[in-house]
């Protein structure tokens, strides 16, 4: 949501609150399409909706609703050619990054679909003979109809993750894709619609911040946001207003430990893609690279060799595409300028390499940890890399910022990281391979978890023999009893 308040690389026709949104292809600023800016009154009308219709889709059983879904996958899969071209258009990636991300949402719906029951239907619970546990059975039911807020940085996977989970698990979806995505967003719930154009499962309700925070007061049974860490807190502040519960997923790029035996070729070359994919705008991978010293200096003139290969343009051969929102601009402009100005030194690049719209890659090294360069948001093509003299320093560095990030090891001694890897203080460990969004970092796919999400639990148990300490009888007889299985139990 706080991209909002960042205007787009072309600005928006109209004056005051449009009726009408416009996406603009990052590239060119030539215009994409138009799309409604939705009110209170439409948002209202397709909560309706989904309320209607999710009734209907709970009432499948896991088999029919994977039909469907299988359906819609394939229907995802004949379309991929016209979606990477909407991706492209509206976010500036290149094709295969575009097609890259169609790929991953795809097998995401496809395993959803097909692991739904497995992990959501209802299994038995037996007791124990001197526990008072009680036999029963527990399984994951729907919450009802969700709320989808997606990012403009992966349109499809990001959104995808939450919408065909929470369809998976028998919950209707109403889907506000980025203001700056709204295409995409489109195209994903016409598709369904042609394959169901009387059942609403899944709706796309177009607009800006203010449709975006009508979602979150809709009393909708769930919110799932993507997005940055400011838009989070404004989703958080917005759904505590109407007790509606929330899941965020937000990502950030993390930072690179190579120790003194990592193959230094596939550690640089992983640093490089990490920082530059999608000109620095993806919520996973590198930003900056912790290096044992005696490994420093071989390390850096290999990212710098790779690093000057890269070119930033709209192209179909090119290294990745523009930068595409002003603000982030100004951002990466400020990071950099505070980085050379406290003693950091630019081994790629510099001020000079921001060309609006592009960035050209730029490399940092010995920049201070209190710089913004590190300290800030990752938000363009920008690696620092910095000597450690050992593995304790590297571990101090990454534990030093208050949010966790991801963390990636290079080494040779794979066996040696989980030992390792206990010292960090991060969710999410990589060995020898940066986090990719959807695969191994933020939003990841094939999820049992992404399952469970958008489920609640029902446990129903059953009395089959009188409870001693159930009634109101209080015959001391009964007091014996129950100490005489106390102590038989827990042996005292």
């Amino acid at each position: 949501m706080a991209e909002s308040a960042q205007q787009p690389r072309a600005a928006r026709t109209g004056t005051g609150r449009a009726k009408v949104l416009t996406s603009y292809d990052p590239r060119t600023g030539e215009v994409v399409g138009d799309f409604a800016i939705m009110g209170a009154g439409e948002l209202t009308r397709a909560v309706r909706a989904a309320r209607t219709t999710e009734q209907w889709w709970a009432a499948l059983d896991f088999a029919g609703r994977k039909r469907w879904l299988l359906d819609w996958k394939r229907a995802l899969a004949r379309g991929t050619r016209d979606l990477v071209e909407m991706i492209s258009n509206e976010t500036g990636k290149p094709r295969l990054d575009a097609a890259v991300e169609v790929t991953l949402a795809v097998e995401h719906l496809d395993w959803v679909a097909r692991h739904a029951e497995r992990t959501l239907s209802r299994t038995t619970r037996t007791a124990t003979r001197f526990r008072r546990d009680r036999p029963g059975s527990i399984g994951q039911l729907p919450l009802g109809a969700v709320g989808v807020l997606g990012p403009w940085h992966n349109p499809v996977l990001a959104p995808m993750n939450s919408i065909a989970s929470a369809m998976a698990a028998g919950n209707t979806v109403v889907f506000k894709p980025s203001e700056l995505t709204p295409g995409v967003g489109a195209w994903l719930a016409d598709s369904w619609n042609r394959l169901s154009p009387s059942q609403p499962v899944l709706q796309v309700v177009t607009g800006d911040s203010g449709t975006a925070a009508a979602l979150c007061k809709a009393h909708l049974d769930k919110i799932a946001y993507t997005g940055s860490l400011a838009g989070a807190r404004e989703v958080t502040a917005l759904c505590a207003q109407s007790g509606t519960p929330l899941v965020v997923e937000q990502g950030g790029r993390g930072a690179m430990i190579v120790q003194v035996d990592a193959r230094l070729d596939t550690a640089a070359a992983a640093a490089i893609h990490g920082a530059m994919a999608h000109s620095g705008q993806h919520p996973a991978g590198v930003h900056v690279v912790y290096v044992a010293d005696s490994v420093y200096e071989p390390f850096l003139e290999l990212v710098a060799e790779q690093a000057r290969a890269l070119r930033p343009a709209a192209d179909r051969r090119a290294s990745y595409g523009p930068m595409v929102l002003d603000a982030q601009l100004d951002v990466v402009r400020r990071q950099i300028r505070d980085a050379l100005t406290r003693g950091g030194r630019a081994v790629v690049g510099s001020l000079e390499s921001i060309r609006e719209p592009y960035i050209e890659p730029v490399v940092l090294t010995e920049v201070p940890e209190t710089s913004i360069a590190i300290t800030g948001e990752a938000v363009g093509p920008v690696l620092v890399v910095n000597r450690v003299a050992d593995m304790d320093e590297a571990v101090e560095r990454v534990n030093a910022p208050e949010r966790a990030l991801p963390v990636a090891v290079f080494t040779r001694d794979v066996r040696s990281v989980p030992e390792f890897a206990d010292r960090l203080r991060t969710g999410l460990v990589t060995v020898n391979a940066t986090p990719v969004y959807g695969v191994n970092g933020p939003g990841r796919i094939r999820d049992p978890h992404s399952l469970l999400e958008f489920s609640r639990a029902q446990l129903i148990t059953e009395q089959r023999h009188r409870d001693p300490l159930g009634t109101f009888d209080n015959h001391p007889q009964r007091l014996r009893m129950a100490r005489a299985l106390f102590r038989l139990r827990h042996r005292v």
